[in-house]
């Protein structure tokens, strides 16, 4: 009777097999929203599934931390396979969205970065109706170190005129014509939000000699590493040092549950709206892992760098 009620054309279902694995976990998180599910692997095998409103980009992350990217839609049942010891050629099959990418991803794999770059605009130029069109756009004009917010609106404005039903290519258009001209330099721009314990967070809390704000989540590990780094600089300069923390995390109190499992009692900001949160276009940022430090005049001093360079960032400022 329960299984008459249910609709399974709003259900997306993932299959999978993998060889040389005989159990593990996988994480599986939603690009827009930060939603994340921990897949279970045993004998080799792993069912996913879960109600979708819209066709989404899902990012299957192993236990390297290497992801693979999944167009996920209403009613489509997919079918992973791959070997343990080969995940980037792990295919993807079942619907027609899926195996196109499946073809890109194989053939860009052993292009250079700057040979990606211009694939990537090629084919979103080409093909802007494409579901795989909004995916290139995040993951090589958006979600990068060095992001080209100008192009990225662009390539957008295509996608959305082809998808006019696509309320998050709609969404991301918005958010990049807000940061397409952003500075990179110069005074802090204003912001408020309140943190997970309820206090508020804004500038006037940036007031020591080196002041810093991270984006994190916990689906990802770089961005963990980088939190890391700086609290190891924080513990050693204690009062020179501000620290304050964005999660992207769809769910609040896992983003609070890792902060406190490490420790870290700095202002940390979860509002459960991921990419579309308002602190993020606030301050131009736009991947996880991007960061911005400030001086103790509220001038910004260096954006979105690797962890390395941001400890090398601090330490210098500070000494």
């Amino acid at each position: 009777m329960l299984c008459s009620c249910s609709s399974s054309s709003d259900r997306f279902r993932l299959e999978g097999r993998f060889r040389n694995l005989n159990q593990g976990s996988f994480y599986i998180y939603d690009i827009f929203k930060g939603k994340k599910d921990t897949i279970q692997v045993r004998d080799g095998r792993f069912e996913y599934s879960r109600e979708l409103q819209d066709t989404t980009i899902l990012m299957l992350m192993f236990p390297n931390f290497s992801e693979l990217p999944i167009i996920a839609q209403q009613g489509s049942l997919l079918t992973v396979k791959g070997d343990a010891s080969h995940l980037r050629d792990t295919k993807i099959t079942g619907d027609k969205a899926n195996e196109e990418l499946t073809r890109y991803r194989l053939e860009v794999a052993e292009q250079t970065p700057p040979e990606q770059l211009k694939t990537a605009r090629s084919f979103v130029e080409q093909n802007p109706g494409s579901p795989i069109a909004l995916y290139l756009v995040l993951q090589y004009f958006v979600l990068t170190d060095s992001p080209d917010y100008a192009l990225a609106v662009r390539l957008c404005e295509s996608v959305v005129k082809a998808n006019s039903h696509n309320w998050q290519a709609a969404r991301l258009l918005a958010q990049l014509q807000t940061l397409k001209n952003f500075r990179t330099e110069g005074p802090l721009p204003q912001f408020h939000a309140r943190d997970t314990q309820g206090r508020h967070v804004n500038n006037s809390m940036l007031k020591a000699d080196v002041n810093v704000i991270v984006v994190w989540a916990s689906w990802n590990y770089e961005s963990q590493n980088m939190l890391r780094v700086v609290k190891r600089r924080a513990m050693t300069y204690k009062d020179r040092m501000q620290v304050v923390s964005i999660c992207l995390d769809a769910n609040k109190d896992e983003g609070k549950r890792t902060m406190e499992r490490d420790s870290i009692t700095w202002p940390n900001v979860c509002d459960g709206l991921s990419w579309q949160s308002p602190l993020m276009a606030q301050l131009g940022l736009s991947t996880v892992g991007a960061n911005i430090v400030v001086d103790n005049k509220g001038m910004v001093a260096a954006r979105n760098l690797t962890a390395t360079q941001l400890g090398e960032k601090i330490e210098a400022m500070l000494k």
